[in-house]
């Protein structure tokens, strides 16, 4: 695989995504793109910061997990983003960004990605990457955001890159699933234009913007589902999201749980209830 050029991903970034770009940062080699924007004051409200890599030697999933990157095997960025007002739903963040990074993808030629909620992207009912967002503190009490995503592109003899219960799904990149990897600097940019975006759009809108855009891409949806939260274990159904994008599931005894937050620990076939 071709390694990242930053130079030719910042030269052919559209002007409305580069006028949000307060810094664009690029790494040959890295800990985790999200711990180094943690790390950083952040962003002015409506401005962007953005890091990446195709060399990932720490990164952190959920719950504390890791995700590793061997060199050239993936493409890892995050951004960092300041809201103007304080967001009303900023969980559902993660299901918007996950929407935006499918647009990236079917824009770079990979159609069939879906989400499996709330972080997974799925291809071929594996696992072709995932999402991280944090909250950054801010002293002037506006709300500050890092949000990271990565995305398997050739993985050749790698397959453990995860160390979580999302392991059970099998390790899936772009070189086999598409056929062939779409070149790592289109792939770039197409990723960091339908992020900015995203951040743009849910800054002024919410998450009302894209819930419609969900049940296309709900990988979950109709299939036989178990859901561990800090309370309870739920089984049954996959059946969709609410409206403000908590995971609903349909139980055998005609219950439709919420979830606000949980792991899914497994997802098996399409039911045929």
């Amino acid at each position: 695989m071709t390694r990242l050029d930053a130079k030719a991903v910042r030269q052919s970034l559209d002007a409305s995504t580069l006028a949000r770009l307060a810094t664009f940062e690029a790494f040959e080699e890295i800990d985790s793109t999200n711990s180094y924007l943690m790390r950083q004051a952040a962003p002015l409200p409506g401005q962007v910061h953005v890091a990446i890599t195709d060399n990932q030697t720490h990164g952190r999933g959920r719950h504390g997990r890791t995700w590793l990157s061997p060199p050239g095997s993936g493409l890892c960025l995050s951004l960092a983003y300041t809201f103007a007002a304080q967001p009303g739903n900023l969980p559902a963040l993660t299901l918007a960004i996950g929407l935006g990074v499918i647009e990236a993808l079917e824009r770079a030629g990979v159609d069939g990605v879906r989400l499996k909620w709330p972080n997974d992207l799925i291809a071929d009912d594996g696992k072709l990457g995932g999402i991280l967002t944090e909250t950054q503190s801010q002293s002037s009490g506006m709300t500050s955001v890092v949000t990271g995503v990565g995305v398997n592109i050739d993985l050749g003899n790698h397959t453990r890159f995860d160390n979580g219960p999302e392991s059970l799904l099998n390790a899936v990149d772009l070189a086999r699933f598409a056929g062939e990897a779409p070149p790592v600097n289109a792939l770039a940019t197409h990723l960091i234009v339908a992020l900015v975006s995203t951040l743009a759009a849910y800054d002024e809108h919410g998450f009302s913007d894209f819930q419609h855009k969900w049940p296309g891409k709900d990988w979950l949806r109709g299939r036989n589902v178990t859901v561990t939260t800090p309370h309870q274990e739920v089984t049954g159904i996959g059946a969709g999201i609410a409206d403000d994008g908590a995971l609903l599931v349909a139980t055998s005894a005609g219950e439709r749980c919420r979830i606000t937050s949980g792991t899914v620990l497994d997802a098996g076939r399409e039911s045929d209830a």
